[in-house]
């Protein structure tokens, strides 16, 4: 019997936050699917449209690996999903999505990681921190034309305005990135609660020094409470605690992954 591809230790942790009514948040951090959704829309809209995503990727629960177009296949049903729901009278309803799934290539461990919006997909792998996912955002699109500092972005009023989305009337695309998994590695999703209200550096430093994921997670979300929890917090943390490798073997992924992330309009009813 072949071993697992990639085995993986996990933490969540979500809060609505202070000034919130309801948790618009939805996650799943079961293998082998580790993702949040952080939905929009008001008077339950957001909440409803964030869960019928998690909803989707639910039924790949237990598998040991997934592919690009199982990815595909479920953002396809969810987007289809989401679209009922407002046309059922629940408001102009979206949500982002960002996550990793674990992925095979010849046996070996990989991530496929996915985003849609302004949730965020981070790897810390030898103490440094690094967002793999882009922001669809309007900040996001001026910071890459050289408009607009990273550091002023923090305090612009377009901040929350969200340049793709499921649903919101966006017909904005996913992109996707494969990378090879590695022993050690630490996956961090989160919704844009946890970055707005806490620094990439804290992130880090917490994420470097929690060995425990769920405690790891624990902290993020109550440190983002505690500067403020202007919105609702989701953290999912994902270890990498084994991973199937055939050292010195050069792999070369499919360009199709490589999604780019070009401008797209932005999604409407995509403030939050």
């Amino acid at each position: 019997m072949r071993p697992a591809a990639l085995i993986v230790s996990t933490g969540a942790a979500t809060h609505t936050g202070l000034r919130r009514a309801l948790n618009e948040d939805s996650h799943l951090a079961t293998a082998p699917v580790f993702v949040v959704a952080d939905g929009m829309g008001g008077h339950e809209a957001g909440e409803r449209a964030s869960a019928a995503v998690i909803a989707e990727f639910s039924s790949s629960v237990g598998r040991a690996a997934l592919e690009l177009d199982d990815v595909r296949l479920a953002l396809s049903r969810a987007r289809a999903s989401v679209e009922e729901l407002s046309a059922s009278g629940n408001g102009r309803a979206g949500t982002t999505l960002s996550g990793v799934v674990i992925s095979a290539v010849d046996g070996m461990g990989y991530w496929l990681a996915v985003n849609i919006g302004d949730s965020r997909t981070y790897r810390l792998a030898d103490g440094e921190l690094e967002q793999i996912s882009v922001d669809h955002s309007v900040v996001q699109e001026l910071i890459d034309a050289g408009e607009l500092t990273a550091e002023d972005a923090l305090a612009d009023r377009r901040r929350n305005i969200i340049t793709r989305a499921i649903g919101a009337s966006s017909t904005g695309d996913a992109d996707y990135w494969l990378f090879p998994a590695e022993l050690g590695d630490r996956i961090m999703v989160c919704s844009d609660g946890l970055t707005s209200e806490v620094p990439d550096a804290r992130i880090r430093a917490v994420l470097h020094s929690e060995p425990d994921p769920q405690r790891a997670a624990d902290v993020l979300v109550e440190e983002a409470v505690a500067a403020g929890g202007r919105d609702n917090i989701t953290v999912v943390i994902v270890d990498a605690v084994s991973v199937a490798s055939r050292p010195g073997m050069l792999l070369e992924t499919d360009d199709d992954i490589d999604a780019d992330t070009r401008p797209r309009e932005t999604a409407a009813g995509g403030v939050r």
